[in-house]
């Protein structure tokens, strides 16, 4: 995958970027594996904005992932490389010898044709899946579960892997790339290799239109709010806010710490990916 620059024939084009999609070798998505998908313009069910600058946006609908890689020790094959406008990672189509098909989250350089194989003990080659204990030391992991059975939680993003550096006990040690290294159980699943799309991070939307395209509407500064909207708002002229940034709501926005200490992973953060003070012990 790579990006392709337009050519500058206005402002907003001038700069933008966008993906080549030559990975891809299917147009439409599986009918089967759709669901509708409705917008809810960051409102909940009283119809008060819960989530800011949402609204709008391109139609979809959502492909179903199999998060679980629950069909253990029967071969599937990768059909198609696809398209999914809910993620910046591409998705693999699979269909398996017994004749079910299942979207997955496509590794880096996975080709179509290539069979891979949920289990126990299978050869660690990238997009096969299996339990932390039987992955190798040394090996790029993704889509990690923390909870046995709940399905993948983390590194999900395009371009994203951990790396198991060490086995201790009942836990696997992940390193990421932030610096942060995790504990996770062993008997959690993970898919071998690094997801692909890497680029990614690297597009240039160019324009607020594009913005729009995905659903994310304009970001008001709080320190041009009236004083009653945001703790940050009012005074005379311009204004520095007048104390920390924060949210609408008073938590601190850049820096400070806000998480909880009950009901929290914490305790398996080995190292943060902080420094300074904000470093986890």
């Amino acid at each position: 995958m790579a990006l392709r620059a337009y050519k500058p024939t206005s402002p907003g084009r001038r700069f933008a970027t966008t993906s080549d999609f030559k990975d891809l070798t299917a147009k439409k998505p599986n009918k089967a594996l759709l669901e509708p998908l409705r917008k809810t313009g960051g409102r909940n069910n009283s119809g008060t904005i819960t989530c800011w600058h949402h609204g709008g946006g391109n139609k979809k609908n959502y492909r179903v992932i199999d998060w679980k890689r629950n069909k253990a020790e029967i071969p599937a094959k990768v059909e198609t490389i696809e398209y999914d406008p809910n993620r910046n990672v591409r998705i693999a189509l699979l269909l398996y010898k017994d004749g079910e098909r299942r979207y997955i989250i496509a590794p880096k350089d996975i080709r179509v044709g290539e069979t891979l194989v949920s289990g126990e003990r299978p050869d660690p080659k990238p997009g096969n899946c299996m339990p932390l204990r039987n992955v190798p030391l040394g090996h790029m992991v993704h889509c990690v579960e923390l909870i046995p059975g709940h399905g993948a939680q983390i590194v999900r993003a395009a371009g994203c892997f951990a790396q198991l550096m060490a086995k201790e006990g009942n836990y696997a040690h992940l390193q990421f790339p932030s610096g942060e290294m995790r504990k996770v159980p062993l008997t959690c699943r993970a898919t071998i290799g690094q997801l692909g799309n890497i680029e990614a991070a690297s597009v240039w939307l160019g324009k607020a239109g594009r913005k729009r395209w995905l659903g994310i509407r304009p970001t008001n500064r709080g320190t041009s709010m009236n004083p009653v909207s945001h703790p940050m708002g009012g005074g005379e002229g311009r204004s520095g806010g007048g104390r920390h940034p924060c949210s609408p709501w008073g938590k601190l926005a850049k820096g400070g710490k806000t998480r909880k200490k009950r009901k929290t992973s914490s305790k398996f953060i080995i190292r943060g990916r902080k420094k300074g003070p904000f470093q986890q012990t």
